[in-house]
């Protein structure tokens, strides 16, 4: 197993603790090391003073405590996650002699109070009084991360301990965040109290050097990432399953929150969650239907999304048909007993539509009536999680000012929450901003992948050597799936039960998935097609890819997409999907085109394997990406 987490900078606090607070040079260079990388963007002057601040105020405490020989490990990063922990002490227990950690989270506040009185959510009031997660929840998590994904920790999860230090801050002016500081796990220090951290620094760690202790920290085997079905099963009916942790944790609280409020006073709040490909969505939405029915609950979860939703009937909801009928479509609201349910969790709200209707529908049952208005009144909290690059059809009208406005119009108070961590392509900001770049959804031009430590991204010769190089990925046990644009027909199987090559490139070809809803052969039916066996022999479009992840992704780019006098530019008369070739605009089908290799290109954890059927294309994207190799 690789190794997918780090430091940015790992040094004794005594080292730090000798460089002159002023010394911008020495301490500025070391914070703006620690804070860029491969995946991160630029750190602003503001945040490298923030962090300086901090580090200088933490290591001079541990040098006053006898304590200059730990080892701080600056922005640590999180396996499989952009997310980085402000610093982890490495060191030995005064008691054992074993190894061990404290996570510390530095905040600068002077002031803070709980929101609304909920233990989980804070407010500052020099930053826009937007509520926030509790530090003191945000150091759990990312302790329980820890000890899940880090295999030296996984059996000694005592080892590891969380610190909120509130450096500036007086014990008058925060006072309320004590409550939820209930247990040794994590505890919470502010300036007044700078005696009792020194004190317990001290019972944690013995005055040795910490350079081994880091080391077996730093070189431990990762587990790979749970994926989305396989936890969600565990998630729904029993526990928690998935460790929410910082930006994921929020939205989380504030749902629950919102939910408390409107049963007191018989109000609706509106929640909005924003976030990329992989930044946690699916597994907070799962994480609270687990929730909100262990705590008795009315809560459903809704999709736009056929594949979606059939999976979650047929994986968590088997034998179980109390668990399937949780999991409905955007549709199914249209005549819903108005806040019938306490919470509608919508997800892929992106593909909600601007009317449930359809051709089918009964002229006694047609309405004008908006689709978000009809799921903004079936629950007390409606909560929509949505990706506005991943906008595929025609009519799909799930975006954050539309939702927002019905919202507001009618004088609903709306929350509003940006996740802006990567948690699939192995937490990778620099690969996110890739492909937005190539895909002329960036305002910059596309440039070469310089690489990560943490994803692989590369390009085939053909598609032989993609399939081929992803096979080797698949009989390894990882989870591995080929896509392609919607360039090619699609077939129904033949009446021997044998699936059609639609997929032709060269002498190389296979089928799409299977077309309906029952398995042929060794072939998954199509909604089932990226979580079940079998779904490696045929290619998948984004309409079974979208929503799903799996280890290692192969994405054949169509002659839908070509490189042609120094840009990408899309060709209309390529595509095969019926929602392309009529009805849309020029404009619609060359956004709809983009927004589907968006989709198709971030489905993977660990890497991505890229082939372009059109010769220039393949050309340009040669300049961009190192070749495949096996």
């Amino acid at each position: 197993m690789s190794n997918h987490s780090s430091a940015a900078a790992r040094l004794p606090a005594r080292v730090l603790a000798a460089l002159e607070p002023t010394d911008d040079s020495a301490v500025g260079k070391l914070v703006t090391a620690a804070l860029s990388g491969s995946s991160n963007p630029r750190p602003s002057l503001a945040e490298i003073r923030s962090r300086q601040s901090g580090l200088a105020v933490l290591s001079r405490d541990l040098a006053e405590a006898g304590l200059g020989d730990v080892e701080m490990l600056v922005e640590f990063k999180l396996p499989f996650t952009s997310k980085r922990v402000d610093v982890i002490l490495a060191g030995s227990d005064p008691s054992t002699g074993q190894d061990t950690y404290v996570i510390v989270e530095l905040k600068q506040w002077r002031r803070a109070e709980l929101y609304e009185d909920d233990p989980n959510l804070v407010v500052v009031p020099t930053e826009n009084n937007q509520p926030k997660l509790h530090p003191a929840v945000q150091v759990l998590g990312y302790r329980d991360y820890l000890t899940d994904f880090i295999s030296t920790l996984e059996h000694h999860r005592e080892r590891v301990h969380g610190v909120v230090y509130l450096y500036k801050a007086c014990d008058e002016d925060i006072k309320d965040l004590y409550g939820n500081v209930q247990n040794e796990r994590v505890r919470l220090f502010s300036k007044t109290r700078r005696e009792a951290f020194l004190n317990y620094l001290q019972k944690r760690f013995a005055p040795l050097h910490g350079t081994e202790s880091a080391d077996r920290l730093l070189s431990s085997a990762v587990r790979p990432s749970k994926q989305l079905i396989k936890t969600s099963t565990e998630e729904i009916r029993h526990r928690e399953q998935f460790v929410l942790i910082a930006e994921q944790r929020l939205p989380y609280e504030i749902v629950l929150n919102a939910l408390d409020k409107s049963h007191a006073a018989g109000s609706k709040e509106v929640v909005i969650v924003t976030g990329g490909p992989g930044s946690g969505k699916s597994a907070i939405a799962l994480s609270l239907l687990g929730e909100l029915l262990r705590r008795g609950h009315h809560v459903v979860h809704a999709t736009g999304s056929r594949s979606l939703t059939e999976t979650m009937r047929r994986v968590p909801g088997k034998g179980s048909s109390k668990v399937k009928n949780l999991f409905k479509y955007f549709n199914s609201f249209a005549h819903a007993e108005p806040n019938g349910l306490d919470v509608l969790i919508c997800d892929e709200a992106h593909r909600i539509r601007e009317t449930s209707q359809n051709r089918y529908t009964p002229a006694r049952l047609r309405s004008d009536r908006l689709q978000i208005d009809e799921l903004i009144d079936a629950a007390r909290v409606p909560v929509f999680f949505l990706d506005e690059h991943q906008v595929i059809r025609p009519g799909e009208m799930g975006t954050t000012a539309a939702i927002r406005g019905r919202a507001a119009a009618r004088g609903f108070r709306v929350h509003e929450v940006s996740l802006d961590e990567q948690f699939r392509y192995g937490g990778s900001r620099a690969y996110d901003e890739w492909v937005l770049r190539l895909l002329g959804l960036h305002d910059d031009p596309p440039k070469p992948w310089m690489g990560d430590d943490h994803f692989d991204v590369s390009l085939a010769a053909s598609p032989h050597e993609l399939e081929a190089l992803l096979r080797v990925k698949h009989d390894q046990g990882y989870s591995a799936r080929v896509t392609a644009g919607f360039c090619w027909p699609w077939s129904d199987p033949r009446e021997d039960d044998t699936l059609v090559r639609d997929v032709r490139i060269g002498d190389w070809s296979r089928p799409w998935t299977v077309k309906g809803d029952r398995a042929v052969g060794e072939a998954p039916a199509s909604a089932l097609w990226a979580t079940q066996e079998g779904g490696f022999g045929q290619v998948g479009s984004v309409y079974t890819a979208q929503g799903f992840e799996y280890d290692w992704n192969g994405v054949i780019i169509g002659p839908d997409l070509v490189y042609r006098d120094g840009r990408l530019v899309t060709v209309r008369s390529a595509s095969k999907d019926p929602a392309l070739t009529k009805g849309t605009t020029a404009e619609q089908a060359d956004r709809f085109v983009r927004n589907t290799y968006k989709v198709l290109l971030t489905r993977g954890l660990t890497g991505t394997v890229l082939y372009s059927t059109d010769s220039e294309t393949q050309g340009f994207l040669a300049k961009l990406l190192p070749p495949a190799s096996g």
